[in-house]
């Protein structure tokens, strides 16, 4: 049996600074050889602060990686059924859109390098957890900086479980690093996976002291507690004996109040301002990605940004499907998020040329103009020619905590879901519609609807889309599409609908091959 895991010579930037402080490392990153050889493994650098947030910087430097970044904003917004892609071409027959796109997944290098990269992160994170000594009742500044660490390494790994049991359900469960006699790991189920994401955000929560500026403090690891709970709260399967769908609820109500009464988060008065790179680490933010074109770190910009937008290469992997831009303008034709969000009509960077898309173009000729493309990620600078670039990526912001309280408190029935959501609207220049002023079910379907408005793009959509449920995801993800009255087959995906098929991803083959112990 091949034992040896692919070795990758990486630098990792000053995460919090933005500013390069290279270190070269070596890294395994299979998960059946979750291990770094030093200085991750030197437990002597746990002990002093200065080094620990130095090994810290390389926990996050890892969810900036290509695999755990570009190619996992791929993945999750591909497996959502909203979008379409160039990549592989114009063209419906390309492996990416009929894999991922079409949610029936293929075996690909961008579902294979997302596992890769995730399980980087629980590598970095396991070698802090199992080297360090945390001191809850110190008050010694060194100590205090320490445990600070160890809090961000349990929010990281619990972060990174969470992506991976979403999308692969039952995985192989690494808490410590591996040692000679111990290389493989069996699936553990989704539901102990959940157990341990649990814990490992309460260990963050109690960790996390603010000691490092520029990171996620613990209000993070609450929202990432509250989306945890509101998934479990409609997946019965999932549930703790213990605990019913009204105690979930309870749960992501209790952590997702605590962060909105904090008062430490606001919105920004534009909403575009949040992706063009103008208002980086803002009152809106509770857990961004530093990323920074000097340290080489993110081609986001590059391959995100609209093809011939700006001078350097642009590949535009996302269209947006016509039919989500459709729905959105139905529901708000005035939309302060629209131009914010998509782009249909724009001059090329080299030529001067007007490019079209839909619904600037009508036609629906090619499978090239039948679509917007997806604006956020795009490098904003039409003369910026570097092949990286320095935008950051944000992660948790308070919108979607708005929302996610909007929803909770219409479960629970407390009254308060209006405000919150009018909140959000009120940015848009939009007010509620009157799927907001019905029932709880009118409400819920509203609610649902507005994540994509907002977050459209952002890494929550395969989230928010399934975790009611197949039948919610097939009614209101695949067969909207599917039976949208603009459907053209020429240049529309048919979305895959098959359950077992659409709703985890396969694990990767070469996962497969290089443990012995997984049995599909």
């Amino acid at each position: 049996m091949f034992k040896n895991s692919l070795l990758v010579m990486e630098k990792f930037q000053n995460y919090s600074l933005k500013v390069v402080s290279f270190i070269t490392i070596v890294t395994f990153f299979i998960s059946c050889d979750l291990d770094e050889y030093p200085p991750f493994m030197d437990n002597t650098l746990y002990s002093d602060p200065q080094s620990a947030e130095a090994a810290r910087d390389g926990i996050y430097a890892a969810f900036t990686h290509y695999n755990a970044m570009e190619q996992r904003m791929f993945v999750e917004n591909g497996y959502s059924g909203l979008f379409t892609t160039r990549r592989g071409g114009n063209k419906l027959s390309s492996v990416w859109m009929n894999g991922v796109m079409k949610l029936k997944p293929n075996e690909n290098v961008d579902n294979q390098n997302t596992w890769i990269g995730l399980y980087r992160i629980i590598s970095r994170a396991n070698a802090a957890i199992d080297n360090s000594t945390v001191d809850l009742n110190s008050t010694d500044p060194s100590q205090l900086r320490i445990n600070d660490v160890v809090g961000h390494a349990y929010f990281s790994r619990s972060f990174a479980y969470f992506s991976l049991t979403r999308l692969w359900g039952d995985i192989p469960v690494w808490t410590s690093l591996p040692e000679a006699d111990n290389t493989n790991k069996a699936k553990t189920t989704s539901k102990e996976v959940y157990k341990l994401i649990i814990d490992d955000a309460n260990q963050a929560k109690s960790l996390l002291n603010g000691a490092a500026v520029g990171f996620p403090k613990a209000h993070a690891a609450k929202m990432l507690l509250a989306k945890v709970y509101m998934l479990l709260a409609t997946n019965p399967d999932l549930h703790d004996d213990d605990l019913s769908e009204l105690d979930y609820w309870n749960l992501a109500y209790s952590e997702s109040k605590d962060i909105y009464l904090s008062g430490e988060y606001s919105l920004v008065s534009d909403f575009s301002s949040l992706f063009d790179g103008t208002n980086e680490n803002s009152t809106e933010s509770i857990f961004e990605l530093q990323n920074s074109q000097d340290a080489g770190n993110s081609q986001m910009g590059r391959n995100y940004t609209p093809w011939k937008y700006k001078a350097g290469q642009a590949f535009g992997w996302f269209f947006v499907s016509a039919d989500v831009y459709d729905y959105h303008v139905a529901h708000y034709p005035a939309d302060l998020r629209l131009d914010a969000t998509y782009l249909h009509e724009y001059q090329r960077a080299d030529t001067g040329g007007t490019v079209r898309l839909y619904p600037s173009n009508s036609s629906r000729s090619s499978f090239g103009n039948s679509h917007p493309y997806l604006f956020k990620h795009a490098e904003k600078d039409k003369t910026h020619t570097n092949q990286y670039n320095s935008q950051n990526l944000i992660i948790f912001r308070y919108a979607d905590l708005l929302l996610m309280l909007a929803e909770i408190s219409n479960e629970l029935d407390n009254g308060e879901q209006l405000g919150y959501v009018t909140e959000v609207l009120e940015r848009a220049g939009q007010t509620p519609h009157a799927g907001y002023l019905g029932d709880k079910n009118s409400f819920r379907d509203a609610i649902m609807d507005e994540y994509r408005f907002e977050l459209l793009g952002e890494g929550h959509d395969s989230y928010n889309n399934r975790r009611r449920g197949y039948d919610y995801f097939l009614e209101n993800t695949i067969n909207r599409h599917n039976n949208n009255p603009n459907f053209k087959s020429s240049v529309d995906v048919l979305l895959n609908d098959v359950e077992s098929e659409v709703m985890f991803l396969d694990i990767p083959l070469l996962e497969i091959n290089n443990n012995e112990l997984l049995n599909d």
